[in-house]
């Protein structure tokens, strides 16, 4: 019996993180493989990335497609992984997220007859001008098996044609790992440390091409500027984001490990963002996040109270302190982002014919 777990970002790391774990837990005598494609791959970011999440094993297999147009990575973890697959034969694949790699690895599998499960299934922006949204729908319609993280992904699968008994509600694994890691975080009160009272300032994060690779940064950047001179603003940015800003103030900062993110990120007053996984964990966390975007694939989290979209639109930055004066209440997690998806997984996994004892 053997799975392979597909991943190719450090975001896909934090999803699967804690389903590996369980069903390492809950299927021991299987064979684990996990299978690291390179899509984003920096060796030091990602040695500090695992030493943050601990316990998640070091992959047993590395693709290294590196970066390229989504033609190109798309296409280079099919001929990589397809040579993999065709050696191991494993009896399920599972991926996660909507990334190049998860449409590649979905590919693979429907094409070498392999069993599929997709963690995070059912999101939908209804944007296809977004990538991630043409990987979303292609890997819904090849998996077996659905793992969905809200109750809007039923109503947008059925939408899709997709029937019921490959869908399974479970929640949402990225939670869980925030949950594990809870203690940790809150422990290193990384914004104490930066000499940042807690609630007192804006976290920063954009990476998106829409903001990164045109002028919609520089505007970004200059009512951001405007902005630190009422509240505080801290902008770990990434490093092409980096490039992008050219001479950066001194709030801009080079990238940080993920459990200083998350501390960083329970203690901000907000959190301006361009990220699906960061309004989920603002979510959970009850942090008002302002996302400069047009749209969202995760409606629960606006349901929540917690997230604003504020459209593409980076003159909106100066409406933040504002909006956080009127004081949009957070109604709580959504259904069962309670640290225990992973589990549930688990569980249907191990009642699925090839593992079933």
């Amino acid at each position: 019996m053997r799975i392979d777990y597909i991943v190719g970002t450090r975001p896909n790391f934090v999803k699967m993180a804690p389903v590996v774990a369980r069903l390492r837990d809950r299927l021991p005598g299987a064979q684990h493989s996990l299978v690291h494609t390179g899509q984003h791959y920096d060796p030091e970011m990602s040695r500090v990335f695992f030493e943050d999440l601990g316990g998640l094993p070091e992959p047993d297999h590395m693709l290294e497609v590196g970066s390229g147009s989504h033609s190109e990575q798309t296409a280079r973890v099919m001929e990589r992984l397809e040579a993999l697959v065709g050696e191991e034969r494993p009896d399920l694949m599972i991926v996660p997220g909507d990334v190049n790699s998860t449409l590649a690895a979905s590919l693979v599998a429907a094409k070498e007859l392999i069993p599929l499960a997709h963690v995070e299934s059912g999101l939908r922006s209804f944007d296809r001008s977004m990538p991630e949204e043409i990987n979303r729908m292609v890997t819904d319609q090849l998996s077996d098996h659905l793992f969905l993280h809200s109750d809007e992904a039923v109503e947008n699968l059925r939408a899709e044609g997709i029937s019921g008994e490959r869908m399974h509600f479970v929640g949402n694994t990225m939670i869980d790992t925030l949950v594990a890691l809870e203690d940790r975080f809150r422990s290193l009160e990384a914004a104490a440390a930066r000499g940042l009272e807690p609630g007192s300032y804006l976290l920063v994060t954009l990476h998106r091409p829409a903001l990164v690779d045109g002028p919609l940064l520089a505007a970004a950047m200059e009512r951001l500027a405007a902005l630190a001179e009422r509240m505080p603003v801290l902008f770990p940015a990434h490093p092409r984001t980096l490039k992008a800003i050219g001479s950066p103030p001194d709030w801009v900062i080079e990238p940080i490990g993920y459990l200083e993110f998350l501390s960083l990120e329970a203690d901000a007053a907000a959190v301006l963002t361009d990220s699906g996984g960061i309004q989920e964990e603002t979510t959970y966390l009850g942090v008002p996040c302002f996302t400069l975007r047009d749209n969202t694939e995760r409606p629960v989290t606006t349901r929540a109270g917690t997230n604003t979209l504020l459209g593409l639109d980076p003159a909106r930055i100066a409406e933040i302190p504002d909006l956080l004066g009127a004081g949009a209440a957070s109604h709580g997690p959504p259904e069962k982002w309670d640290g225990k998806a992973a589990e549930r997984i688990a569980e249907i996994v191990a009642a699925l014919p090839p593992f079933r004892g």
